[in-house]
């Protein structure tokens, strides 16, 4: 998985009735684009995190 600040982490959920999450890369710390990230979610709330398979990268298109 490679990500750019800006993009979103999308993660699907993983139960019926588990709603999808979103947050925006806003650090990226492994080499070349690779996890983990630090991120913002929709309500503010930050944090560290290295993507499981149930996670997909919605690119930034303003770049």
């Amino acid at each position: 998985m490679q990500a750019n600040v800006g993009d979103t982490l999308l993660m699907h959920g993983r139960t019926v009735g588990q709603h999808d999450k979103r947050a925006e890369v806003v650090e990226v710390l492994g080499p070349e684009g690779t996890p983990p990230y630090r991120v913002r979610f929709q309500d503010g709330h930050e944090a560290l995190m290295s993507p499981g398979p149930d996670t997909v990268v919605r690119h930034d298109e303003k770049a």
